[in-house]
């Protein structure tokens, strides 16, 4: 087993995995010196570097292009590269587009999916490439489900959220993030799992670990804040400031 792995997976149940997001070599270096247990290269970028409404426009290239700078960057995180839209459409598929990402220098990928998904996840980790799961709220299929909805909010479903966690393990994967997800449910997987759960707004202090996304636990976006993340910075606003002062310094020469 990788031997990063292998030490998240020691956390489990005697200290809290802390995740963040990042998509940059100096952004992967700063949280990586900082002692960020892993950095997730997530197709949340297209949102937040490239400008997409949502995550269905990201592409391999977009994936691979921030993937070989995040892991120049880190030297001691775990790095996970997100698997984009229709890159996993086939188990055979999974597995190629896994090695390409891999070649970049990262130590495992992530893909959404449970039940639906669980001859991919296994074709992949059978290949010998980590897996990080994600179930609950799969930001990939936003445009089927119509916006970005709370899961978990009935038995059918909370019940269906436990089935995707067990298809995840029974694949190999060595933890799976819980995306929005009613946090009785978020703490009933995480009780039953024996891998790392990793919680993004499913109830603070819920799973094995949580992850945010950079730029919104930075203040890097002031124009939009998810709900349950409490920004620790304002780096959105001293940017601006700065520019500002920047601008008002110049002189015309004499």
């Amino acid at each position: 087993m990788n031997a990063k792995v292998a030490a998240i997976l020691a956390k489990k149940g005697k200290s809290p995995v802390s995740e963040l997001t990042a998509y940059d070599y100096p952004t992967a270096r700063l949280l990586d010196e900082a002692g960020i247990d892993m950095l997730l290269v997530g197709d949340s970028l297209g949102m937040t570097m490239l400008g997409y409404p949502d995550t269905t426009h990201v592409t391999m290239e977009h994936m691979l292009h921030h993937a070989e700078a995040v892991a120049r960057g880190a030297k001691n995180a775990l790095v996970i590269c997100d698997m984009p839209i229709h890159s996993f459409d086939t188990p055979e598929q999974a597995v190629a587009n896994a090695k390409r990402l891999m070649a970049t220098g990262v130590d495992a990928v992530k893909l959404e999916g449970g039940v639906d998904k669980e001859d991919c996840i296994r074709a992949i980790t059978e290949a010998g490439i980590p897996v990080q799961g994600h179930i609950g709220l799969l930001p990939q299929k936003v445009l089927e489900e119509g916006g970005y909805h709370m899961k978990g909010k009935t038995d059918e479903e909370a019940a269906a959220i436990m089935a995707d966690m067990e298809a995840v393990v029974r694949a190999g994967a060595f933890s799976l993030v819980i995306e929005c997800t009613k946090k009785s449910v978020a703490e009933a997987v995480t009780r039953a799992c024996p891998v790392i759960t990793i919680g993004i707004g499913a109830g603070h202090g819920t799973c094995d670990g949580e992850v945010l996304v950079f730029h919104d636990l930075m203040g890097l976006s002031p124009w939009f804040v998810p709900g349950f993340v409490t920004p620790k910075a304002t780096l959105g606003a001293d940017i601006m400031r700065a520019a500002r002062e920047y601008a008002a310094e110049l002189k015309l020469p004499e």
